[in-house]
């Protein structure tokens, strides 16, 4: 090719050159379901290059009211029993064709979701809802850059074994808090290299790993790049994480909070706007210690502002709210400082550097349905010019005079199902889908008897 690409990245003609010489069989064709899950086919490669990457492929709209068991849930407008559980279309996005490099000779590409007939969009899909806001920034000739870094914890059980025990008595890869620890890093390094060098090969350029604070918990950081591109890799990464871990008879967790005595695992967002191949933060605007321009002060105080209302979106479960704990590494105040690791927006970097870590998503979340919260907002607050408030200083979890994040996913969705900017920012059959969601994914918390009740209550109450 004539200009540098991504290792891992295909184009339609390097795919069939591939096929050609029988070093791919096999290409997975997905898109993502509210949770963030690749759903989707494999297809034969010979079939794929004569029909699916021109025409696309169809899948079961009942994908959009799934729960996490896969059970189609009633009350939903979109696609429910009585309009028949119909087709929508899985559009190719050959942009993201890439080497699936930890699976047998198979290449991967990411769909976007189009209604069957009219061929639009599906609105109600996480990609379409990112798409739509880049579009906003977009049109103020604005391009967005993000980046998103995950943490886990990794089990020396196989995920099979886990379920087999009800996911009790696992034993994490580490014995020791191991933040930054060199050798507990090496011990984790049957898995962990093995990530890097896959991500690598499949499109998704890696920088570092590192212990994170938890027994076993580590983080593998990526390269950022455009919004979209960026939670493209990020899916890649998960899925790739999951199955990477499964073939060596490991597993590991996303969720925000696996165990109460240790440290949840977090989704950090990092965010700026360009234009003209320039960030657009910096300025000559004195805040706090920092110089920047109007669009920083304005962006930031957006996204500060509309957090409680899109909670939902970066804190999707009722075990995300577990992990907002003082002293703990996870921001439970709306504060922002500069480099400060106990603020919910933690400004970094300086020049075409510089930009808003927001420290609230965790690990938990679905990255298109976050990023498009934090675009949103952010871009929400230029167009109105809101300003932040001022930079704290010091412990913000001792701040009790600063807002605190939302502390449950009842709370959280009540906020978003009353709100006038989530109506006029996403439009009503995207606030009305996403609220019966959360509703019915808090509902299968509270009619669940846990393991908490039994100890609880099974032989003393």
């Amino acid at each position: 090719m004539k200009q540098n690409k991504v290792r891992g990245m295909l184009t339609l003609e390097e795919l069939t050159k591939l096929v050609k010489n029988d070093e791919i069989e096999t290409v997975l064709v997905v898109f993502t379901d509210h949770y963030g899950r690749f759903m989707g086919k494999r297809f034969d490669a010979e079939f794929f290059l004569d029909d699916a990457a021109k025409h696309g492929a169809h899948g079961c709209n009942y994908l959009l009211t799934a729960d996490m068991e896969m059970e189609p849930v009633p009350g939903y407008k979109y696609a429910n029993w009585e309009l028949g559980y119909g087709d929508f279309h899985l559009v190719p996005d050959l942009a993201t064709l890439r080497i699936a490099s930890w699976l047998e000779k198979t290449a991967m590409v990411i769909c976007d979701v189009k209604e069957e007939e009219s061929d639009h969009l599906v609105s109600v899909a996480p990609r379409t809802i990112l798409r739509r806001q880049i579009e906003k920034a977009t049109k103020l000739n604005y391009t967005s850059k993000a980046g998103s870094e995950l943490e886990y914890y990794i089990f020396e059980n196989s995920y099979k074994s886990a379920a087999e025990n009800g996911y009790t008595n696992l034993k994490p890869m580490g014995w020791y808090i191991e933040d930054y620890d060199a050798l507990q890093g090496s011990r984790e390094e049957i898995f962990t290299a093995a990530a890097r060098r896959h991500l690598k090969y499949s499109g998704v350029p890696v920088e570092t790993s590192k212990g994170e604070w938890g027994k076993g918990q580590h983080e593998l950081n990526v390269r950022y790049a455009d919004t979209l591109t960026m939670a493209d890799r990020h899916s890649v990464y998960k899925q790739c994480m999951k199955e990477i871990a499964d073939r060596l008879g490991l597993s590991l967790t996303f969720m925000a909070k696996f165990v109460e005595d240790q440290a949840g695992s977090s989704c950090h967002i990092h965010l700026s706007l360009w234009r003209d191949k320039k960030n657009v933060f910096p300025g000559k605007n004195k805040l706090g210690s920092l110089f920047v321009s109007n669009e920083f002060k304005w962006f930031l105080g957006g996204w500060i502002k509309h957090v409680p209302e899109l909670m939902v979106f970066y804190a999707p479960t009722v075990n995300s709210y577990k992990r907002y704990q003082a002293g703990s590494w996870a921001p439970t105040r709306l504060a922002w400082s500069y480099d400060n690791r106990t603020a919910g927006f933690r400004i970094v970097g300086k020049d075409n550097s510089l930009r808003i870590e927001c420290r609230i998503p965790g690990a938990d979340c679905n990255v298109y349905l976050a990023f498009a919260a934090a675009l949103a907002s952010g871009i929400d607050g230029i167009e109105n010019k809101i300003e932040p408030p001022e930079i704290f200083q010091g412990d913000a979890y001792a701040a009790k005079n600063v807002e605190h994040v939302p502390k449950t996913l009842r709370e959280a969705t009540d906020l978003f199902a009353n709100n006038e900017f989530v109506k006029k920012t996403f439009g009503k059959n995207i606030m009305d889908h996403y609220i019966h969601f959360f509703r019915c994914e808090q509902a299968a918390y509270d009619n669940a008897v846990t393991d908490w009740e039994r100890k609880r209550y099974f032989e003393r109450i």
